[in-house]
């Protein structure tokens, strides 16, 4: 799961063309702990910190119950359907 969120954390720091370093800096945090983060690799990350994360990014986490089928707006928002 960590590694998927911070996948779509780097896709959206790339897409708003910030370096691993500016975004640590936005957020007083390691670059390093950025780049664990974003590989899956973080040991451990804090609630807060995450969601400082994702507010800087405009993304939001969502909790849903594991093994559901997908909505059709979590579809959508997958490009899974037009």
């Amino acid at each position: 799961m960590l590694f998927e969120i911070g996948s779509h954390i780097r896709q959206e720091r790339k897409k708003r063309k910030l370096t691993q370093a500016k975004l640590a800096g936005l957020l007083g945090m390691s670059r390093s702990t950025i780049s664990q983060l974003e590989n899956g690799t973080v040991q451990e990350v804090g609630v807060r910190k995450l969601i400082r994360i994702l507010e800087i990014l405009d993304l939001e986490l969502r909790v849903r119950t594991a093994g559901l089928p997908p909505t059709l707006d979590e579809l959508r928002e997958e490009g899974g359907l037009l």
